[in-house]
């Protein structure tokens, strides 16, 4: 129910403070936490005393707020990709022995993907993945992989109203990468994020062939060998999708069919 002059409601500005907090930042002053929330002084310090009685904010010295560790806790303890990370983290560790290069785990959000596991080593290629970060699909071999294997209609939503924000692929061309995709069984992106790396991904797909999540890699391109890398990666994928079935861990996701 909303009870503001604005019309939002109380949930919805505990959730823009919650949201507040970029990537990679744990703290802001009160003064900065209320303006990325679009918030007056006086509600956000309100709202963070409240959250923070529940330890899902901290108050700190002259004003600083950071992220509560309840909310990792309750994060954590109850994420619908826990048990998706677990299944996937033994084929993760594999894939990387053999490339000693940037492994990654993603999901589809709405029209992003949404990587909820990374692993990489000293030395390895740039990888802009972040574990609980976001890429547009286009951009993301992941991305690329994970609406390949979504049912037309949700494929058609999104061509739809799909728009590259640096103007350089239209709705034919993503159109085409993803039939590639599809066809291929792996999607491939050369130097789209950086200019010398190039990302490979293939699906993972569950007892009735939906695909629930995507595992990539991120390599030099001179290291680019598709021949081993889609084979090692394929094979890994199968076997995520084995152990969420077995696990009864694959209810817990819920494909765009949804959305």
């Amino acid at each position: 129910m909303a009870n503001s002059s604005t019309g939002d409601s109380v949930v919805d500005r505990v959730v823009r403070v919650i949201a507040a907090f970029p990537e990679g930042v744990t703290v802001l002053q009160l003064s900065e936490l209320a303006a990325r929330a679009q918030l007056p002084v006086t509600t956000a310090h309100r709202l963070v005393r409240q959250l923070a009685g529940h330890g899902l904010l901290e108050l700190g010295s002259g004003g600083s707020v950071r992220l509560g560790l309840r909310l990792w806790e309750l994060v954590n303890r109850n994420s619908p990709t826990l048990a998706l990370r677990q299944a996937a983290m033994p084929f993760m560790e594999d894939i990387q022995q053999v490339l000693n290069q940037n492994v990654n785990l993603a999901v589809l959000d709405g029209w992003e993907a949404l990587f909820v596991e990374r692993l990489s080593r000293r030395g390895s290629v740039p990888n802009r993945a972040q574990i609980a970060g976001r890429m547009p699909v286009h951009i993301s071999s992941a991305g690329l992989a994970l609406m390949a294997g979504q049912p037309p209609a949700v494929q058609a939503d999104y061509l739809r109203q799909f728009q590259d924000p640096a103007g350089k692929l239209g709705a034919d061309g993503l159109r085409t990468l993803l039939q590639e995709a599809a066809g291929h069984g792996f999607a491939q992106l050369a130097g789209v994020v950086d200019p010398d790396t190039w990302g490979i991904a293939v699906p993972v797909r569950e007892a009735r062939n939906r695909t629930v999540a995507a595992l990539g890699v991120v390599v030099p391109l001179q290291e680019m060998r598709l021949q081993a890398l889609v084979p090692a990666l394929q094979t890994a994928a199968r076997g995520i999708g084995r152990q969420l079935n077995e696990t009864n861990s694959i209810e817990i996701f819920h494909s765009a069919e949804s959305m």
